[in-house]
């Protein structure tokens, strides 16, 4: 977006006026010198350790204004592993617990479907899918809303293997990133409900940062649902945690295990509003 599709018009030279003005000066040694780039233009200079904090807002800002400019209300967010493979492929999955898991991926394709349907119902700009971007339960989200006929969110990040956004992403909804806390923020800010299926360290960190914002009441609590309780029960001892004292017993509720997509989509069609915590459990 430059100035003058902003919307808003002023007395002023536009920005990309200047811009465009300044790429065709005269070949000088003073036009060749990086001081005499404009500021927003100069790559090297906004990509300086100094200018860390105006690129973390940059960040923010540039997918926020996207959003609300594509009429992007609410999201429902799909976590989840990017090894899980389609279930034609789950012969090429590196374990059998892997081959296993490629249910799920059908599973998220269908709960993305039925989610993306309700939402074209009431013109689109709410429960919009929201996914990582990537391979495995991302892909299988993106599609089940591209299944749909609808739009579907991907929030990619660059990492030094990676990976283009799948397929099924919507391209004007196709967002990168550099700063693993802004994704964050991003996947949160709309989310209306979190739905977790069995992943890695990437889908743990997701999910528990998810659950801490809730816990402490940083953010309004929303569904939480785990697919799969077998693989969640196994891979964490919630109980533990509550008979140790570092959780309350409260904070169970915070969270639901599901098996389907129909049992998941219940769940967020009967959903009470709640607000944030005003105090933490047995603190």
């Amino acid at each position: 977006m430059t100035e003058q599709t902003s919307g808003k018009d002023t007395p002023f030279r536009h920005a990309d006026s200047d811009r465009d003005t300044a790429r065709q000066v005269p070949d000088t040694p003073q036009t060749r010198s990086p001081a005499y780039r404009l500021a927003f233009a100069d790559e090297d200079f906004l990509l300086r350790r100094e200018l860390r904090s105006v690129r973390l807002q940059l960040e923010l800002m540039k997918f926020d204004l996207l959003m609300n400019e594509a009429g992007i209300d609410s999201t429902i967010v799909l976590f989840g592993g990017a090894r899980i493979k389609r279930p034609e492929e789950a012969h090429s999955s590196k374990t059998p617990a892997l081959a296993e898991m490629s249910r799920f991926y059908d599973e998220a394709r269908v709960f993305a479907r039925a989610m993306t349907e309700k939402s074209l119902e009431k013109g689109g700009r709410e429960f919009v899918i929201a996914t990582g971007g990537g391979p495995g339960v991302m892909e299988a989200g993106n599609r089940g809303a591209a299944d749909a006929g609808g739009r579907s969110i991907g929030l990619n990040i660059v990492l030094p293997h990676e990976q283009a956004p799948n397929e099924f992403v919507t391209p004007d909804l196709a967002f990168n990133f550099h700063y693993f806390a802004i994704r964050k923020m991003h996947f949160l800010m709309r989310a209306r409900a979190v739905c977790a299926f069995p992943g890695g360290f990437g889908t743990m960190d997701e999910l528990f940062e998810t659950l801490t914002l809730v816990q402490t009441g940083r953010m309004k609590q929303v569904p939480i649902l785990l697919f799969g309780r077998e693989f969640w029960e196994k891979i964490v001892n919630w109980e533990a945690l509550a008979e140790a004292g570092t959780i309350s017993p409260a904070d169970l509720d915070l969270f639901r295990y599901v098996e389907s997509a129909d049992e998941a989509c219940k769940i967020i069609e009967d959903w009470e509003p709640k607000g944030a915590r005003d105090s933490i459990p047995d603190r």
